[in-house]
């Protein structure tokens, strides 16, 4: 089952290249989930996840502002 998208968004979806921001974007979304499921038993290491996410954040930020 290919979900909600059509077969040929599916098709042209394939070949598309992520920008610059989307990758950013899928990594900071990794990080925030990386550390809440860390939160519960590593704090430490959350917190440091969480830090990183923030990183990313600002990068995301910086490359919206030159566009």
């Amino acid at each position: 089952m290919l979900g909600y998208l059509s077969k040929s968004e599916f098709m042209f979806g394939l070949f598309k290249k992520k920008s610059p921001i989307e990758k950013l974007e899928d990594k900071y979304e990794k990080l925030l989930d990386e550390s809440y499921k860390l939160s519960h038993s590593n704090r430490a290491e959350s917190d440091k996840l969480r830090a990183e996410a923030e990183k990313v954040a600002n990068e995301i930020d910086k490359l919206k502002e030159q566009m």
